[in-house]
């Protein structure tokens, strides 16, 4: 009875412990939070820099080793280093075990015991050949990356995961491009600087996972990296075959489709784009009209030429009297000191820049001041209606044109053109109609001698056959203009902003944009990257993308 007794105590053990190992022999953990710094360096290498917060499940298998994927094989190892809660650990190529190339942590003494956690940290100081050509600029380098992930049979709950982009060094704000965003992420990175003052883009989402390929991408221009480190894809070729000749016209057709006609009309919708200074979030229709908007704000909200606009600007002060025309060619100011009240903000910095005489900081300024006031637009639009409120605003230009072309006499004619100055020239045929409205005598403002060197102080030009003899001679506001010289001069004022200050419109134009509506980022570049058996399949031709770890 008591050998029985024994044997049964004996099973009962044997068992326990089997169940014990079984309830252990699986990983399972979650990773409450992860940062991946990705360091694009000026040598064309990358530099990675993971931490982990590890929460391993109580029960579950030891976490005694950690596989982190790498995106090709040309991984300097004598630059890896990895720690656990700050104690150094070593690293181990032969115990990795997930797909693709990599290495494992071996946390050794440090392991992180069941219901337990700990914050693991790994840092590969270079890892080459990992840019490629941008296939949409071949000026730009693309650099894609896509942090490692584990088994999603291992994995518990969510994670906060951010990724933060360092560009090289050099790289100026406006000109890298931020590539689409995986899903669960803000369609645009943060951007910013980091403490050595490179640009950076950071992305973050508190509900993500560590069990997703998440793949992140930005493109910078190659001058920043050596020609040697960009990779570029092998040129498509087609094997000799004798086509027929039907087959011949049709692959000609449609070769010359792809590779001339496409880009051609890609050209065109760019350069469409470049004028397209507002952010595509203004038309998302609101309800209702916007009302209040100054004429400048408005031709801003009409996407006007921004030639047109600096010159509303520049009546609008002159008309304040805080500024005064000193030559035209080249444009000079004599800005008003003190400045009068109730000028707006883009007016002061436009009399800021004019301030300046250096043909390329004033240029600069001019820049800075119109990203300002297209971004004061954007914010006065949100939640109203873009259509509704263009609507309006055209029915205010039309009524100031109607005013003006029935006004019955020179003088009235003059005063209601005065009033309505910055509203008339929203029109887009603002050219055409003024030559054609103004014929006769025009009898200038009080301000127009402010506005027109050549005039000021002078007597009138206009023949005295056609100056009305009830137009008194003792003031200013009464001289008169033939209406073509008039017209001329009005018209000039765009065109000496056009060619004097800005210089090119659609180059400054292009540079307000890529700020206020930079380029949509570009599509994953084409071609695959299969380096080391890759198993995250990535779909860019820039593409360093991490691979799984293996679940561990």
């Amino acid at each position: 009875m008591k050998q029985k007794l024994a044997i049964l105590l004996a099973l009962i053990l044997l068992l326990s412990v089997t169940v014990n190992v079984s309830a252990q022999s699986d990983y399972s953990f979650s990773v409450s939070k992860e940062v991946v710094q990705v360091f694009w360096n000026q040598d064309g290498t990358l530099s990675l820099d993971y931490t982990w917060n590890f929460e391993n499940q109580p029960g579950a298998h030891v976490i005694d080793f950690v596989d982190v994927g790498m995106p090709n094989t040309d991984v300097y190892m004598n630059t890896v280093q990895a720690d656990v809660n700050g104690n150094s650990v070593e690293t181990s190529t032969s115990d990795y075990q997930g797909s693709g190339t990599g290495f494992s942590v071996v946390l050794g003494s440090h392991a992180i015991q069941p219901g337990a956690s700990g914050t693991v940290h790994v840092y590969v100081g270079k890892i080459a050949n990992v840019l490629y050509e941008d296939s949409q600029d071949n000026s730009y380098a693309s650099a894609d990356f896509a942090p490692t992930y584990f088994g999603s049979q291992y994995v518990q709950g969510s994670t906060d995961l951010t990724v933060i982009f360092h560009l090289p060094p050099g790289v100026q704000t406006q000109e890298p491009k931020w590539h689409s965003s995986p899903s669960g992420f803000p369609s645009q990175p943060q951007a910013g600087l980091d403490q050595n003052n490179h640009i950076t883009y950071t992305w973050n989402n508190p509900n993500a996972n560590v069990y997703t390929e998440y793949q992140f991408g930005a493109s910078f221009p190659k001058s920043y990296v050596p020609a040697g480190s960009i990779l570029t894809q092998p040129a498509f070729t087609l094997p000799q075959i004798n086509f027929t000749a039907v087959f011949n016209v049709l692959c000609f057709c449609f070769f010359g489709f792809i590779f001339f006609i496409i880009p051609l009309l890609s050209a065109i919708a760019g350069n469409r784009r470049k004028l397209q200074y507002l952010p595509p979030k203004i038309s998302i229709e609101g309800h209702g009209i916007k009302r209040g908007l100054t004429a400048v704000e408005a031709a801003v909200l009409m996407e006007q030429p921004l030639d047109k606009v600096m010159t509303m600007i520049l009546f609008g002060v002159v008309k304040k009297n805080a500024a005064t025309v000193v030559t035209r060619d080249p444009l000079a100011l004599n800005v008003t000191s003190p400045l009068p009240d109730g000028l707006y903000d883009y007016e002061l910095n436009f009399l800021n820049a004019f301030k300046e005489t250096n043909p390329q900081t004033r240029r600069n300024l001019l820049q800075d001041m119109t990203v300002k006031l297209v971004k004061s637009v954007s914010e006065k639009m949100k939640g109203f209606s873009r259509r509704e409120t263009l609507e309006y605003y055209q029915n205010i230009m039309e009524k100031a044109w109607q005013q003006v072309e029935a006004a019955n006499t020179p003088e009235v004619k003059s005063q209601m053109f005065n009033e309505a100055l910055e509203w008339t020239m929203l029109d887009r045929n603002y050219d055409d109609r003024t030559r054609r409205v103004f014929t006769g005598p025009i009898f200038v403002p009080m301000w127009w001698g402010n506005y027109d060197p050549s005039w000021r102080g002078g007597p009138s030009i206009a023949p005295a056959s056609t100056v009305s003899t009830s137009m008194p001679s003792s003031s200013r506001s009464s001289s008169a203009l033939p209406g073509a010289d008039f017209a001329a001069s009005m018209v000039g004022g765009v065109q000496t902003f056009s060619q004097k200050v800005i210089g090119n419109v659609n180059d400054f134009t292009s540079r307000v944009t890529n700020v206020t509506n930079p380029p949509p980022p570009p599509s994953r570049t084409g071609g695959s990257f299969h380096g080391g058996g890759c198993a995250c399949a990535c779909a860019c031709a820039g593409c360093a993308c991490a691979c799984a770890g293996g679940g561990r």
